[in-house]
């Protein structure tokens, strides 16, 4: 075994465990005491890069509600805040897609895959440093581009507006020098199995620096320029955000209920065809453009052909869970991470639906469109980042979160908000394209029929900000007020939790 770098401490350190207490603690977890002590050490490895991203992506996420609320209130009430141009919704639109698609979701999901890889290749995280100065460029990149955007300076692609030679170089040397940590704590892993989140989630590595060098390559115009921005625009979805969120389902819905994955082979099936066909299904918005009709016509079949890795992600991660769904009571994780699960199976059936031309035909250009990327980014990506986030920070920081109250109002916030989110948008987007489909209803009747679920639009994201600000309230609790803890030690002491389930029930009576 290599001898641990010095600021990382030892295992016994950690959560001031004695050698002894890492014993009484391992033996009370049913594992070996040396397992425990390199679990120890790779969360300590990773602890500041992860804490440090972890708070910079809950900033960004109330940054970007609140662009996107007044992003919002303008489809309803267009003489909202004119009066400025950094206000218009064009520029303030565009910073919330970037402040919650980059700053939040990407930044969490990111600390997410440093702390996980460590404990999955049994080694401590490599060059944490570099993690750091990495996530401090990456953050500085997305703050100017959101400057710039407001500022009126764009790229103008969907995605990819942040100006490519101001806020691209820090972006890139940012994620690059986050990879060059990810890249050599694999090199240097003591495991020899690869479980199936390193997969996935080396997989966002290599995927994205690619997607990202053809996305901005400036030499594109034109028609060929429309589909490097939908290639880029829906690739990083299912080969950064999606690749990422279902690493983190595929740990944490087996180690919650302490049992493992339903089966391998679908995890490999799950895994290669999302490579296989994902990459294809990009063109699919360009549906009726000005493309080669075999380029469509490849997407949408690709987009069909989706429901093979989902279906066999959605069979193994729900069998997994099956007979168990009582442990939903008592875990935040579990209760996201499976919402997000369910989510991710919802939204991924219903872009093979909606890829289909003569449903294309009355879906696209309208709301349905919103609604259905809110599934996959918020329901599915975002539920998947909070419950790591509920599952991790208690072990880096020693203790269980202050309140479980405050945790049932996130919870129910944010499901009742995206809820009423992607009914209003979905019902409003079906009647704008139907009215716009009709050559006897009037332009200005598409809009007007649309406003009910504007208004429901506005409502929901209303209570969406509303619970990421107890969210984000309670995470400053955890890190920065150690004294309204209500346990001192780590949750390795906690008993194993107690499952109500009807074998359990009947054996009580």
């Amino acid at each position: 075994m290599s001898r641990p770098e010095p600021e990382l401490g030892t295992a016994a350190e950690y959560g001031r465990l004695t050698g002894r207490e890492v014993d009484a603690v391992a033996a009370s977890r049913g594992l070996v005491p040396d397992d425990l002590e390199v679990r120890l050490r790779a969360d300590a490895s990773s602890r500041n890069a992860v804490l440090a991203l972890f708070a910079v992506g809950i900033g960004w996420l109330l940054i970007g509600s609140i662009f996107g609320e007044i992003a919002s209130i303008k489809l309803h009430s267009p003489e909202f805040l004119t009066n400025h141009a950094w206000l218009t919704f064009g520029r303030v639109r565009t910073a919330h897609l970037h402040a919650v698609n980059y700053g939040w979701a990407t930044a969490a999901l990111i600390g997410m895959s440093l702390w996980l890889m460590p404990r999955l290749v049994h080694s401590e995280l490599r060059d944490g440093r570099y993690a750091i100065l990495g996530a401090v460029l990456f953050t500085i990149g997305i703050a100017i581009g959101i400057v710039a955007v407001l500022a009126g300076y764009s790229d103008g692609m969907e995605w990819l507006e942040a100006p490519r030679w101001v806020a691209g170089p820090f972006l890139v040397v940012g994620g690059g020098l986050i990879g060059f940590s990810l890249f050599r704590t694999v090199l240097a892993r003591k495991s020899e199995h690869l479980y199936v989140s390193v997969w996935y989630i080396l997989g966002a590595f290599i995927w994205f620096p690619m997607l990202y060098l053809v996305g901005k390559w400036p030499t594109y115009t034109g028609v060929e320029s429309a589909a490097a921005n939908w290639f880029f625009a829906h690739n990083v979805l299912g080969f950064w955000l999606t690749a990422m969120s279902l690493g983190g389902a595929y740990y944490f819905i087996p180690k919650v209920l302490g049992r493992p994955v339903y089966s391998y082979q679908l995890s490999v099936v799950g895994f290669w065809s999302l490579v296989m066909f994902y990459s294809l299904n990009g063109m699919h918005h360009l549906v009726g453009g000005p493309l080669p009709t075999w380029m469509i016509t490849t997407s949408i079949v690709a987009s069909v052909f989706m429901f093979i890795p989902v279906v066999a992600t959605a069979i193994n991660l729900h069998m997994t869970v099956v007979g168990r769904f009582g442990a939903l009571r008592y875990s935040p994780t579990l209760r996201f991470v499976v919402i997000g699960s369910l989510s991710y199976t919802a939204v991924s059936l219903q872009g093979s639906f909606t890829a289909l031309r003569e449903v294309n035909r009355v879906t696209h250009f309208t709301h349905w469109t919103v609604a259905h990327s809110h599934v996959g980014g918020y329901a599915f990506v975002t539920f998947l980042a909070f419950g790591a986030i509920y599952y991790i920070v208690p072990r880096l920081v020693g203790r269980e979160w202050p309140s479980e109250r405050l945790i049932r109002w996130h919870f129910n916030l944010v499901l009742g908000g995206i809820a009423l989110y992607v009914v209003a948008l979905s019902w409003a987007g079906v009647l704008q394209g139907l009215a716009l489909l009709d050559p006897a209803t009037p332009f200005a009747e598409s809009v007007r029929v649309t406003l009910p679920g504007l208004w429901g639009r506005t409502l929901a994201g209303l209570i969406l900000t509303a619970g990421h600000v107890v969210f984000a309230y309670h995470f400053w609790l955890m890190v920065r007020k150690p004294g309204v803890a209500t346990r001192t030690r780590p949750p390795l002491h906690e008993v194993r939790p107690v499952l109500y389930t009807a074998e359990a029930e009947a054996g009580r009576r």
